[in-house]
């Protein structure tokens, strides 16, 4: 199992992302019930004075799992909006997305008549 860091900022993370796609929708977070899901569950798998809970270890893999598929999610969305297709483009525009940019001409329009 990979080194997943603290449960208490795995908690964080999701609350964030939570938190970023509740905005979205135009709601406080913390009336959805994914926020309720997620704070009962870790409340109830609090370390306990047992050496090993393997409860707790499984809750926090998942919570660290859905919490890379909130970010990806969020991450592609953003991406897919910058770079969605918008019909026709100028070429200008083009090289711009690429990071080029057009050589200017000499003259300046006209200049070859």
């Amino acid at each position: 199992m990979a080194a997943l860091g603290s449960p208490l900022r795995t908690l964080r993370g999701l609350l964030r992302e939570l938190r970023h796609a509740s905005a979205q929708a135009g709601r406080p977070y913390r009336d959805t019930p994914a926020y309720q899901h997620v704070i009962s569950a870790f409340r109830a798998h609090r370390v306990t004075s047992e050496k090993f809970c393997r409860a707790q270890q499984e809750l926090h893999f998942q919570a660290a799992t859905y919490l890379c598929l909130l970010r990806s999610v969020r991450e592609h969305l953003a991406l897919h909006q910058e770079y969605h297709g918008k019909g026709e483009r100028s070429p200008e525009e083009v090289a711009g997305l690429v990071g080029f940019r057009l050589p200017q001409q000499p003259g300046g329009k006209g200049w070859d008549s």
